[in-house]
């Protein structure tokens, strides 16, 4: 099995983890090719340049790492499995501390795919021609820059008009973006198996403009206007380009789910409490197992 390695440089004893993922995977045929910036610390395995030549992925750093390793992938079904070496790593499948057993139960098949819907964007000028394309496995925002203005969204779904928001942006995420900044904006939590897109503007000026849970198959565009010259579209708080008004940005599902890998024992719920603090506080409460 060929498996490509991403991860974040910025993270204390990444040679050492490097060292030990490759000495590791060599005993369980597991042959490794890394992306550039490990490569040249990695001492040894191979280039990683193209996702079509992998079979699985792994990931070394939180979650913004996971969720760059699975626009890399760009569509192709194959398991990631994320190794966390910061502080949250909610999306992540293991520990650095878990890493030898993780791989161990990685190699040995002891794991479940679980497939998660992904999000596909497109940035349309005034002539309704294609610009850009984005992937996403949490969520799309349109919002603006640093100025104090409240910006008019125009959202269409399946072609028809169901509001308008003046806001300071638009959040559009999957179930697994659901914990994201949509949750810190006043969205829902989705279980990330239950496919949706949820809908949530950032400050509304309205009260009543809240939070939508949306078809998975919708599609829906949004159009600015009464704003600023200049708005910005991000990718998973990663990436993203300018947006002008008068353009349209039009978000679908994604043809192909990212499969992100979970060991028994692990559920969603359980990193909600022990990630998140969700179900509150063990200590205060009580806990039962």
């Amino acid at each position: 099995m060929r498996v490509g390695v991403i991860g974040h440089r910025g993270y204390v004893g990444l040679p050492d983890i490097l060292r030990t993922l490759l000495e590791r995977s060599s005993a369980l045929g597991l042959t490794l090719a890394f992306e550039e910036d490990l490569w040249d610390i990695a001492d040894g395995g191979e280039r990683l340049l193209d996702p079509q030549h992998v079979d699985a992925l792994f990931t070394l750093g939180g979650d913004g790492t996971l969720l760059r390793g699975a626009r890399f992938l760009n569509g192709r079904s194959v398991p990631i499995l994320g190794i966390n070496l910061g502080r949250l790593g909610f999306l992540t499948s293991c520990s650095a501390e878990e890493l030898e057993i993780g791989v161990q139960r990685f190699a040995a098949g002891d794991f479940t795919s679980e497939g998660r819907m992904a999000l596909e964007s497109c940035a349309l000028d005034r002539d309704g021609l294609e610009r850009c394309r984005w992937l996403s496995l949490n969520d799309v925002v349109l919002h603006k820059g640093g100025f104090a203005r409240v910006v008019k969204f125009f959202v269409h779904v399946d072609g028809e008009l169901i509001g308008t928001y003046s806001a300071d942006g638009l959040i559009l995420s999957t179930p697994t973006g659901s914990t994201g900044y949509s949750l810190s904006a006043g969205g829902p939590i989705v279980v990330p198996t239950f496919e949706s897109i949820v809908l949530t503007p950032v400050s509304p000026h309205t009260l009543a403009m809240r939070a939508l849970v949306l078809a998975p198959q919708a599609e829906i565009m949004v159009r600015a206007e009464d704003g600023p010259a200049e708005l910005l579209v991000t990718i998973d708080g990663q990436v993203g380009a300018t947006f002008t008004g008068g353009e349209s940005l039009v978000v679908r599902r994604a043809p192909n789910p990212v499969h992100i890998v979970r060991f028994p024992g692990t559920t969603f719920f359980s990193r909600m409490r022990r990630k998140l603090g969700w179900g509150g506080l063990s200590e205060r409460d009580g806990e039962t197992s």
